[in-house]
């Protein structure tokens, strides 16, 4: 996003900076995770979200770095508990230094997102925030109550996709409103725009988990399938399948029996009854309903930028 490309110079100098510590072993550790991928979308969204708001000081970098390093906590803590070996293609750091350092420097993460939060002075930025970060835990322990279980509602999957990932992007974006010093209604609109774009954003990454493109992404095809993971491309391939189709998802995913050429047998099937085009098209819709939290505010360079990330979430599935 070339609108806050400056801005986001800023924020990785922040991050390198925070990242500092007396024990060797945690700029090390968290600088590997960091420096692994991924866009810092999170904290462009706060940095758009804040110049669509007509802010123009800096108080929105050292919050970028703070929502970054909520995400970056989250996913130390997400591959201990998933048990995970790759993320986006590298080894992940629970593999490299072990379980209880990768606890542990998640555990500083969230630490140092705080104490910036802190220092920049707002409550209502901590309270966004730190609402945010329960909430993303509240989500974790969800997802494990739904692990292995093939007939959950459909209800439930969005529910844990609300919390896990869409909580941050609301919040990224709701202090955008804040910083700028705007009311409850812009507030509000870009929260809404947050929470429905990181639905998209997740629905796409559980069906791009049995997709060719991941390759193609860095990322490897099947985690999901291999941790037992209930996504929406599953719940919708298991409603629709006759009774033979069934019992292989409750062995594969509910009894956690797989055996070579279950992954292929799988993206068989989920081509088959059209769950990997039909999880897409939720996405749009969610996506629909991100653009139209925009509608407030005046055309611009900024909600094009803001608009173009809903396009970018969802057509990297092409």
């Amino acid at each position: 996003m070339q609108l806050v490309g400056d801005d986001l110079i800023k924020v990785n100098h922040t991050i390198l900076d925070r990242m500092h510590s007396r024990a060797p072993l945690i700029p090390q550790l968290a600088g590997h995770i960091i420096a692994s991928g991924g866009k810092r979308l999170r904290p462009m969204l706060t940095l758009a979200s804040t110049r669509l708001c007509g802010y123009t000081g800096e108080r929105q970098i050292g919050l970028a770095a703070a929502v970054e390093f909520i995400h970056t906590a989250s996913l130390l803590h997400d591959d201990v508990v998933d048990e995970s070996d790759l993320r986006r293609g590298d080894a992940t750091a629970n593999v490299l230094w072990g379980n209880q350092p990768s606890v542990l420097v998640g555990d500083f993460l969230f630490s140092r997102a705080f104490q910036i939060m802190v220092a920049d002075g707002s409550l209502e930025v901590l309270r966004v925030l730190a609402n945010a970060s329960a909430i993303i835990s509240e989500g974790e322990v969800m997802q494990l109550e739904t692990l292995n279980n093939v007939e959950i509602p459909e209800e439930k999957y969005l529910e844990v996709v609300a919390a896990k990932t869409a909580a941050l992007f609301a919040a990224a974006c709701r202090i955008g409103a804040v910083i700028a010093g705007r009311g409850a209604v812009e507030e509000d609109a870009l929260e809404a725009f947050g929470r429905n774009l990181g639905i998209a954003f997740q629905l796409v990454d559980d069906t791009l988990d049995y997709s060719a493109q991941q390759a193609t992404l860095g990322k490897t095809v099947g985690d999901d399938f291999r941790e037992g993971k209930v996504t929406l491309p599953v719940l919708l391939a298991y409603r629709r399948g006759d009774e033979v189709e069934r019992a292989f998802w409750v062995r594969c995913i509910g009894d956690g029996e797989q055996k070579d050429g279950d992954l292929e047998h799988a993206m068989e099937l989920l081509q088959r009854n059209d769950a990997l085009q039909d999880s897409i098209e939720r996405a749009r819709h969610y996506g629909a309903m991100a653009r139209d939290g925009l509608g407030i505010f005046p055309d611009g360079e900024a909600k094009r930028a803001l608009v173009d990330v809903v396009d970018f979430c969802i057509e990297r599935a092409y």
